[in-house]
């Protein structure tokens, strides 16, 4: 893998840190500024907010700008954004400065999925992919735990002076590291739109909400799992959050050469596999063996999900990706917020504690149905060929030509 990765990759681990650092961060923010928990709890709304909102507008309004500038403009938002927020004098403008840093999230993914697809070879595009999104995976296990404990010790503020620095860093191995891409792979913001109105496109994004709803529907509640069903002690949720970061990696890592063999086979097994470790989850959530072990599992087939959808959206953009592959980010968010508040309203109904677990398993059995649908239709569509045919018919017309002239 080419170094550029590397950047890409200290660049999501930085981003990943900001964005899930604020869970464990909420009592001492609420303490400190004089709110309520459940308050607070809106800076990680804001930020999700900010992603949604950002990934589709900042990737349009870039369209023309070249990829790495694009790049180092976003990531520089992002560390400006946490900044503010290490400053910030109150509530409201705390609000602003985590919305502020979520802008640049979406979009930063979405052209980082391009660049680094750009620069390696065919049959390596969804590991150059994975490779990126393993700095995000690896903020969970490495990142997200030791900001928080450095917050909890010296105060929230240091924590976002922290991963301002880490934005720093980012912005330096990108300046070094990833190449200027050729000006020909730029399309215009007609021809992005274009291909976001793509059926295979918008089911795509369909099948990331609801099939990584699946994920969060549990992991928003994971802690209160732990401490309430299975009889962990607070102080032991920590370290469960980083089984499940490494969870994530692990399925991260086994994503890319998968998708890179079989990106549709690989969806399906991976939505499968999901609904299937959910139920299993509803379970295992009442033992202190069975669950740190299902924590690990829901983590590693959860985000076996990403890669796939990520490069089937980008495939089917193929005249104009970074848009496409931008709004898939946003569509993971609203996934995270869908999956919350489904999980909330089970438990608010009386269900029990791990009733998200199961409706989760719902949830990936759509996102699987919307997969399947999307794939029996696309390979109904007219052309839907393989490239090996495609390749002989084109070579087919020119020796036609050549015989005609």
């Amino acid at each position: 893998m080419p170094l550029a990765i590397l950047a890409l990759a200290v660049s999501a681990f930085g981003i990943g840190t900001a964005e899930f650092v604020m869970m464990g961060l909420l009592p001492n923010v609420a303490g400190d500024l004089g709110t309520s928990v459940p308050t607070a709890g809106y800076l990680v709304s804001a930020y999700a907010l900010g992603v949604v909102v950002g990934a589709p507008l900042l990737t349009a309004l870039g369209s023309r700008i070249p990829r790495k500038r694009m790049l180092l403009l976003l990531m520089g938002l992002f560390t400006l954004g946490n900044l503010g927020s290490a400053v910030a004098p109150g509530y409201a403008t705390l609000l602003a400065g985590r919305f502020l840093a979520g802008l640049p999230h979406g979009a930063f993914f979405g052209v980082g999925a391009v660049v680094a697809s750009r620069l390696v070879t065919e049959d390596r595009k969804a590991r150059a992919v994975a490779a990126m999104f393993l700095g995000l995976t690896v903020a969970n296990i490495v990142g997200v735990p030791a900001a928080t404990a450095l917050g909890q010790h010296l105060g929230w503020r240091a924590t976002f002076v922290v991963v301002s620095v880490v934005g720093l860093i980012a912005l330096a191995s990108l300046a070094l590291l990833v190449p200027r891409l050729p000006e020909e792979e730029h399309g215009g913001l007609a021809q992005e739109l274009g291909a976001l109105r793509e059926p295979q496109v918008l089911l795509g994004l369909l099948t990331a909400v609801f099939g990584f709803a699946g994920v969060f529907a549990v992991y928003s509640y994971l802690a209160s799992m732990m401490t309430e069903v299975t009889g962990f002690a607070d102080g032991t949720v920590s370290v469960l959050l980083a089984l499940f970061g490494v969870g994530m990696t692990l399925g991260v890592l086994l994503a890319g050469p998968l998708t890179d063999r079989a990106l549709r086979p690989t969806l399906y097994g991976s939505l499968a596999a999901l609904a299937v470790v959910l139920v299993g989850f509803h379970f295992a959530a009442h033992s202190k063996v069975a669950a740190p072990i299902a924590v690990v599992v829901l983590g590693a087939v959860g985000f076996l999900t990403t890669t796939p959808v990520q490069m089937l959206v980008m495939n089917k953009a193929r005249r104009a990706p970074t848009l496409a592959s931008a709004s898939n980010h946003s569509a993971f968010n609203l996934a995270n917020a869908g999956g919350a508040w489904l999980g909330g309203a089970a438990i608010a109904a009386g269900w029990g504690w791990t009733s998200p677990a199961l409706v989760g398993a719902v949830l990936a059995v759509v996102g699987l149905g919307i997969a399947i649908t999307a794939g029996v239709l696309d390979h109904r569509a007219p052309g839907a060929l393989s490239p090996v045919v495609t390749a002989g018919a084109q070579r087919q017309r020119e020796v036609a030509d050549e015989v005609g002239a």
